[in-house]
């Protein structure tokens, strides 16, 4: 299986951004994850594909608590900084929750978690996160990964 292709076709299937963040060492840590899905409303839990190769996840994988922040449309730079190198929150509006979570402000929607599980997934890890709390903002458009660039919904 050729990994170009394999890649560009899974580019062709828009997703939301998410904002993946927590408190370590009372610094926001964080990462952007497209790869996001809704598991179960008994227990609540979400799901989030992560690379094996990321540096970031062992680090926040150990925060007390983890928030998912669904970017809204106006989030692209975000997206991109929270993707790349250096400092991922310098010049974002972050806040957290009384667990610790870490939050983007703006976002269409927030989910206070815990890890309640990590599985092997090829060259991926999934985190299995147990929700504790959630606000929401259903008047509010996300931002979409698709063709591997951010965009709005029309």
């Amino acid at each position: 299986m050729d990994s170009t292709a394999l890649r560009t076709a899974f580019a062709s299937f828009p997703t939301g951004v998410t904002a993946l963040a927590g408190l370590v060492s009372g610094k926001p840590t964080g990462m952007a994850v497209s790869s996001f899905a809704s598991i179960s409303l008994e227990p609540p839990l979400i799901a989030a594909s992560i690379q094996r190769t990321s540096t970031t996840w062992p680090i926040l994988r150990d925060a007390t608590a983890l928030g998912v922040s669904v970017l809204a449309e106006h989030h692209g730079e975000v997206g991109r900084r929270l993707s790349g190198p250096g400092d991922r929150f310098a010049g974002v509006d972050w806040t957290t929750s009384q667990s610790e979570a870490v939050f983007i402000q703006g976002a269409t929607a927030w989910f206070d978690c815990t890890l309640h599980q990590e599985m092997p997934a090829g060259d991926h890890v999934i985190a299995l996160l147990k929700v504790t709390a959630v606000e929401f903002r259903s008047s509010s458009r996300p931002l979409v990964f698709h063709g591997s660039g951010f965009r709005r919904l029309a």
